[in-house]
């Protein structure tokens, strides 16, 4: 643990780690998934679908947790479920955290991806299907390195954006130190108390440094697969 960082504030950020690196890990194959059909599908409820996806970005995030909450939580009727079946529930725990930052989270994830998806040349697919490749051998041949640039980009984001996500999260899973305070949640702690201010600051320059860290990262990751795309 840095010296610098009290331990209240080590746990809050290796939290916030945590739970974006997890939200973001477990969005990605839906996220891909959802892309795909936004981007190359027909199909009657598209528009639905892409307003669904696109949802958490217009409601308020207290909205979006209440949501979580009367879905997931102990009462909730998937919650519920998910208690008297297997003695798990999301609700006031950081796997709730985690989930609620992954929906946030979702909406930036698949953005970059079907742009992605909707940059390459149908051609090329249509090209490999006619020499008798499936479906996913082609999408896993010649679709993925070909938006892999944007997959990378959009991952990239939802991690910075988990690691930002402060009122669905604290709606959902409240504000519990150890258990669900990431660093938003906790900057709003120390906000409250006499004397916080400093702790607040240097939870606030974490914050900063690591969003700036992350769009610096993919910038660089996806110019590098880029060009390596380019040079094959």
């Amino acid at each position: 643990m840095p010296d610098w960082l009290t331990p209240e504030e080590w746990q809050a950020l290796s939290l916030s780690l945590k739970v974006s690196f997890w939200a973001t890990v477990v969005s990605l194959p839906p996220g891909v998934a959802v892309a795909q059909a936004l981007a190359r599908g027909r199909f009657p409820g598209h528009g639905l679908l892409n307003g669904l996806v696109h949802l958490p970005l217009i409601l308020p995030p207290v909205v979006t947790g209440y949501l979580l909450l009367l879905t997931f939580g102990r009462q909730g009727w998937l919650g519920s479920a998910l208690w008297d079946w297997f003695g798990f529930t999301f609700a006031f725990r950081w796997t709730g955290a985690a989930l609620a930052a992954a929906v946030m989270a979702f909406p930036l994830l698949v953005r970059a991806i079907r742009l992605a998806l909707e940059a390459v040349d149908p051609k090329l697919e249509q090209a490999a299907a006619t020499l008798g490749a499936s479906r996913v051998v082609v999408f896993l041949t010649v679709t993925l390195p070909l938006i892999l640039p944007g997959v990378i980009a959009g991952a990239v984001l939802a991690f910075a954006k988990a690691m930002g996500e402060f009122g669905a999260t604290i709606t959902f899973v409240a504000n519990i130190p150890g258990e669900t305070q990431t660093l938003p949640t906790a900057i709003y702690a120390f906000l409250q108390l006499p004397g916080g201010d400093a702790a607040a600051l240097r939870l606030v320059a974490i914050s900063v440094a690591l969003a700036m860290g992350a769009l610096v990262v993919s910038e660089w990751l996806s110019r590098r697969v880029a060009a390596r795309i380019a040079g094959k």
